[in-house]
């Protein structure tokens, strides 16, 4: 055996990628980095400003601080400021002197809004793992698999032929048969790209992902309505004139007819309004930006895996319209490339590919290895003019 045969085969040995063991279902990403962020976001957000609602509650007492006449006790005083917070609603006068009243519930259904606002948001993250999360968990596991075994099986190809070539005794022979399975196509593997062909025209996991993010679209206009509608009315009313002549009292002189009372935590309730106005504000362009990746291929992607023997979906021009699944597919195959061990090494030999087109004739990872492995320079001279005549 000579040395180039042994240094060809430790280099293509190399080459080879280890078979992984154990589940990998755990180590896949099953949410985009965004969509991971956006949810955090839209329903951490609300709980976060429950939290504080709860906590100034607890610190200050009573959300509400009643001026009662001097003649009330502290028992007294306490029963009107609960009565009050029982009703929040505002009397007052029109211009033309007739009574009205406007409610302020808002201030007392704050921490209610903010975790009905939460279970909202979280609404579509369960559609999307509920719908769509176990289709998507076994295509990727599937694809990575066999992009990783469709490598791997180049590879061996090559250390195959390298076998073949140093056996036979005939190199005319060896490289007739070569150049005759090169054009029968006998080197691909179709099934891969067969099943991604497939996936155009799958539009299940596409329709999800679409029916999520339009969820939290309409969730975020929903919040904003609220917010407008009911919070701005009540926004900087600080004081307002509550009645507790009501029931048993309805008919006691001593007590007077309208109360001031004062909303010791309008502060809280604006700060409240006004960053989630600010945050649900910041999501929205995160939220169309997620939609508008499905509008366009990862081509890079594409390209680098055209390596691959009869992966070749660019320059057979297979793509159509990109709202399908495949689109949805490649976007988190790109969130688990670290999962793909193969990418990182077709993504050298395409680099290394571009500055050897000039000389040679490749195509794919099997023509690239089998230059690397010393088999070229030993192809017969009229094959390889034959080669460059069929490729000028």
């Amino acid at each position: 055996m000579s040395l180039a045969h042994t240094a060809a085969e430790y280099m293509l040995s190399d080459a080879l990628l280890p078979d992984r063991k154990g589940p990998r279902l755990k180590g896949l990403r099953l949410e985009l980095p965004l969509d991971r962020m956006v949810k955090f976001v839209a329903v951490g957000f609300p709980l976060l400003l429950v939290s504080l609602a709860f906590a100034q509650e607890f610190s200050s007492g009573s959300p509400i601080s009643c001026f009662c006449p001097s003649n009330f006790s502290i028992r007294q005083a306490a029963y009107v400021d609960s009565s009050c917070w029982d009703s929040l609603v505002h009397h007052e006068q029109d211009e033309s002197g007739q009574s009205k009243t406007k409610s302020l519930w808002p201030h007392k259904a704050l921490p209610y809004s903010l975790l009905a606002l939460a279970v909202a948001m979280y609404l579509p993250v369960l559609l999307w793992q509920y719908a769509a999360v176990p289709a998507l968990s076994s295509d990727l596991l599937f694809i990575i698999s066999e992009l990783d075994k469709s490598y791997n099986r180049a590879i061996r190809l090559v250390q195959h032929m390298l076998k073949i070539r140093q056996e036979s005794s005939d190199p005319d022979v060896f490289w007739e048969e070569l150049e005759k399975a090169r054009k029968e196509r006998y080197f691909e593997f179709p099934l891969l790209e067969r099943y991604l062909a497939c996936k155009q025209r799958s539009h299940s996991l596409v329709a999800t992902y679409l029916l999520r993010n339009a969820l939290l679209l309409l969730f975020t206009s929903a919040t904003y309505l609220y917010l407008g509608h009911f919070h701005l009315d009540v926004f900087f009313q600080e004081e307002f004139s509550c009645s507790i002549k009501t029931g048993l009292l309805h008919d006691e002189t001593h007590i007077p007819d309208l109360i001031t009372c004062r909303l010791t935590s309008l502060s809280v309730f604006q700060i409240v309004s006004l960053a989630s106005v600010a945050v649900y504000t910041l999501l929205v362009p995160v939220i169309l930006y997620n939609l508008t990746r499905l509008c366009q291929w990862d081509k890079r992607l594409l390209s680098i895996y055209e390596m691959l023997p009869a992966f070749d979906l660019l320059s057979r021009k297979m793509l159509g319209c990109p709202i399908n699944d495949l689109n949805v597919i490649l976007l988190f195959l790109r969130a688990n490339i670290s999962e793909l061990i193969s990418f990182s090494w077709l993504s050298v030999l395409c680099e290394l590919k571009d500055t050897a087109t000039q000389k040679h004739n490749i195509d794919t990872v099997v023509d690239f290895m089998t230059l690397l492995a010393g088999l070229e320079p030993s192809k017969p001279k009229h094959l390889t003019h034959g080669m460059c005549d069929e490729n000028p």
